[in-house]
């Protein structure tokens, strides 16, 4: 990534999710699904999955990784179940949890996979879903109209790692790579999130 290209980004708190997990909860109640099961899609939808649960006292909580982005917007191959369930959903009422459904190909991957579990029904919910979607969740905490790369905390060192390591030329030091994050993708780091990116990332930037 060069100066010249941006990829601006919206960073969600944890007090964001949670808010989220929230709507969704009382969005199905107010619909009458009550889930049986409810299947977080690994590995973003672990966390507002378990909220879920926990507002709706759902205890059944299973997993499924379809594999589809890499860190820092990386496209990958095309959306494919790579990890299965671990248990059977035959005659359940499904809730499939994700944080955010962008092209839509995550969910027509899961959709296509489930229906062949035979499950009573599936209803997918998100935190964020952006209008480029081509597969739509029947749940959304909050519909995202202009596009922008959402950092959940539970991705900030992935993401961040390859924001900076994508950059051409490279940060040398740790103020010119907070400037960058700000210049190139309107992020704000603190200097505690940025040194937990450096350590774990194994970067060398000098101090200002």
């Amino acid at each position: 990534m060069t100066r010249r290209e941006s990829l601006p980004v919206r960073a969600i708190s944890l007090d964001e999710v949670v808010a989220g997990a929230d709507r969704l909860a009382r969005m199905l109640r107010d619909s009458g699904y009550q889930p049986d099961t409810v299947i977080a899609v690994a590995r973003g939808g672990f966390m507002p999955a378990r909220f879920v649960c926990d507002f709706l006292g759902v205890s059944r909580l299973m997993s499924v990784k379809v594999q589809h982005y890499a860190a820092g917007a990386h496209a990958g191959a095309e959306a494919r179940v790579t990890v299965p369930l671990g248990g059977p959903i035959e005659g359940e009422r499904v809730l499939v949890i994700d944080d955010v459904n962008d092209s839509g190909e995550t969910l027509q991957a899961l959709h296509d996979y489930l229906a062949e579990l035979e499950p009573a029904a599936v209803r997918p919910a998100v935190l964020h879903e952006k209008a480029v979607t081509a597969c739509r969740a029947d749940f959304v905490a909050e519909s995202i109209r202009e596009w922008r790369w959402i950092l959940y905390p539970w991705a900030v060192v992935e993401d961040v790692g390859q924001f900076l390591r994508d950059m051409d030329p490279a940060p040398i030091t740790r103020a010119e790579a907070l400037a960058r994050l700000r210049d190139e993708h309107e992020l704000v780091l603190g200097d505690v999130e940025l040194e937990r990116v450096i350590h774990f990332h194994g970067l060398a930037l000098a101090d200002p």
